[in-house]
């Protein structure tokens, strides 16, 4: 399905790589939103510029969020995302290295639909990608968009 967004929130350039080419070995090919860190994720989110959601009409189909950010970390992006309104409801997969329960846990209850540790392995890391992709984009149905 090429027409649902993914907003991928991640730092870590050689992750965003990894990331992206598993995506695209799994013949995932929906646009992908790169956000750097959680203010570019939330300006993407709830700003006002040309590429932000409110311009163009049209909330990500997931969004694949990384805890260790620069500027707003993950956990207080999950916050607000969660405290919206409008995206309250978006699927939020947690794609981290943090080994910390406290971490899971707190990612849990602020809200995320899922949990998942990054698999140091490339190719243990291609299978998850296509996994998270089957499930969030083809299987999963998620509520219609409020207005």
């Amino acid at each position: 399905m090429k027409n649902k967004i993914i907003l991928l929130v991640e730092d870590n350039p050689d992750d965003e790589e990894l990331t992206l080419m598993a995506l695209k070995k799994n013949n995932i090919l929906n646009e992908v939103v790169v956000a750097c860190d959680g203010e570019e994720a939330l300006e993407f989110l709830f700003g006002c510029g040309p590429d932000s959601f409110p311009a163009r009409k049209s909330l990500p189909a997931i969004i694949l969020l990384d805890l260790t950010l620069p500027k707003v970390d993950g956990l207080e992006v999950l916050q607000k995302i969660r405290a919206d309104e409008r995206t309250r409801l978006l699927p939020v997969v947690v794609l981290t290295s943090s080994k910390e329960d406290k971490d899971l846990f707190e990612s849990y209850s602020l809200g995320c639909n899922s949990y998942v540790r990054k698999p140091v392995d490339f190719a243990l890391f291609v299978e998850a990608t296509r996994q998270l992709g089957l499930y969030w984009l083809l299987l999963n149905e998620s509520p219609p968009a409020q207005s």
